[in-house]
């Protein structure tokens, strides 16, 4: 088993909070992890229908009578057990009592700031992250490799082929949570929606126009994104709140939360394939970000990421708001390193005054280096934007 760097601030809130809650995409490896790092509890799951009616026919006996603590996997399936845990850990004041999982966050994060407000620590638990990966097993120099090949576990454990894979995981787990969560008439729309969003990573999201592609009205596509969003498939990057005596773009960004996701549903069959498609440098985008927030997800930093565009065109791909700096980063997929990759940065260090130290190139080669418009790391190395390194 890879060791996921939660592990760490995971362990160290068992013994502060009575209750963990850890969430995030099916297949993340939520139950891996767990399983591990609490061996001595007792372990049930609520996806299986005779647990799940224990469940609901008597909460209390279900969740008492276990002498280390108690592992709930897929707490979303049985929502009223959270009123019950409250109540119980209440009476015993004991840290560590129950570890929940959910695969999906419509539910949760709005009942644990209701029924477990101050009981619980959330956690969210992403896909692989580029070096827990690079731990056990190495990662090509170009970036399109693991881009094709995406950073969920079971691929990576298992060896397994992501054009085998990922149409399963569709079919399997991202349709069947739609159809559970929100009534889909028609699940071939659904499918073109899926593979839509996929052909605009990287791009403005505009509900409006996807929804007239399609043939559906807008708020079905404002409630599918949500679903996406809520199953950790995709995050909208928001515009950068400050103007600067600017008009700036409103609209947020649409990215994936894995690359190999993209490839699946945009057909691409191959590394080699991705080395030339149209949106090579959107899918590194999407990698590079993504990484960003795995690093931030895993480590439980303060830092929020957005993005940056004036109409006149001028954008920052990315900032990493810390609340005390804002650091600028640009992200480009090409190898070779051009004074046009710096346009961006330099227009923002004379817009804002920021220092250089403030400033990131995160380009498609390997090497770290130090220039007078700014950082440049490797892609690899995208993580020390958030460090300071």
């Amino acid at each position: 088993m890879i060791r996921r760097e939660i592990s760490e601030i995971i362990l160290s809130k068992t013994s502060q909070m009575p209750v963990i809650v850890v969430t995030g995409p099916r297949q993340s490896g939520k139950t891996t992890l767990v399983k591990a790092l609490f061996q001595d509890y007792d372990y049930v799951n609520l996806e299986f229908p005779d647990i799940r009616s224990r469940a609901e026919e008597d909460p209390r006996l279900f969740l008492t009578g276990h002498k280390t603590g108690l592992v709930i996997d897929e707490v979303q399936r049985v929502p009223d057990l959270l009123s019950y845990i409250q109540g119980i850990v209440d009476e015993s004041g004991k840290s560590g009592s129950y570890i929940l999982t959910g695969s999906q966050n419509f539910l949760l994060p709005g009942q644990i700031s209701q029924t477990l407000a101050g009981r619980a620590a959330l956690f969210h638990l992403l896909p692989f992250s580029l070096t827990e990966i690079s731990s056990e097993y190495p990662i090509d120099d170009q970036f399109t490799g693991i881009a094709f090949t995406g950073t969920y576990p079971r691929i990576h454990d298992r060896q397994l082929k992501p054009n085998d894979w990922y149409p399963w995981y569709i079919s399997s787990y991202i349709e069947r949570d739609v159809r559970q969560i929100e009534y889909v008439k028609d699940l071939n729309k659904f499918q073109t929606f899926l593979k839509i969003c996929a052909g605009r990573v990287g791009q403005l999201f505009n509900a409006s126009a996807i929804a007239n592609e399609i043939g559906v009205n807008y708020k079905t596509i404002q409630s599918w994104i949500s679903v996406l969003e809520a199953s950790f498939i995709i995050f909208l990057l928001q515009p950068y709140y400050k103007n600067f005596n600017k008009r700036l773009t409103k609209s947020p960004k649409l990215y994936f939360y894995d690359t190999g996701l993209i490839c699946s549903l945009l057909n691409i069959r191959s590394a080699d394939e991705l080395s030339y498609h149209y949106l090579k440098g959107e899918i590194f985008e999407s990698l590079i970000i993504s990484e960003m927030k795995k690093h931030i997800a895993h480590h439980n930093l303060q830092a929020s990421l957005y993005f940056w565009r004036d109409n006149s065109g001028n954008e920052i791909d990315c900032l990493v708001d810390t609340g005390a700096r804002a650091t600028a980063a640009e992200i480009k997929s090409g190898t070779t390193i051009t004074s046009d990759f710096f346009k961006g940065l330099r227009y923002w260090k004379n817009l804002t005054g920021c220092e250089t130290d403030q400033l990131a190139l995160i380009y498609g080669g390997t090497e770290n280096q130090h220039r007078s418009n700014g950082r440049v790391l490797g892609w690899k190395n995208v993580r020390q934007v958030l460090n300071h390194e």
